[in-house]
């Protein structure tokens, strides 16, 4: 149980750290002329980032439920 909590903890941590990363590297594709990014394909881009955080923030929360359950607290 305390493992998992613990583990979702990390997940977290260390997604939230390379957050900024990848907001970056996500700017700089969208804005570097090497890449030929325009439109829709511009957009889906943009938004990355966010998918990137929802999905930390999803697994980082999956791993900490798991470990409540299986210690009966859910």
């Amino acid at each position: 149980m305390l493992g998992n909590v613990i583990g979702g903890f990390i997940v977290i941590l260390v997604g939230v750290t390379l957050a900024p990363t990848v907001a970056n590297q996500v700017a700089d594709a969208q804005n570097s002329s090497k890449y030929n990014i325009t439109g829709a394909s511009n957009t889906i881009i943009g938004l990355t980032t966010l998918f990137y955080c929802l999905a930390v923030a999803s697994t980082g929360i999956g791993i900490a439920t798991v470990g409540l359950r299986n210690a009966g607290l859910m």
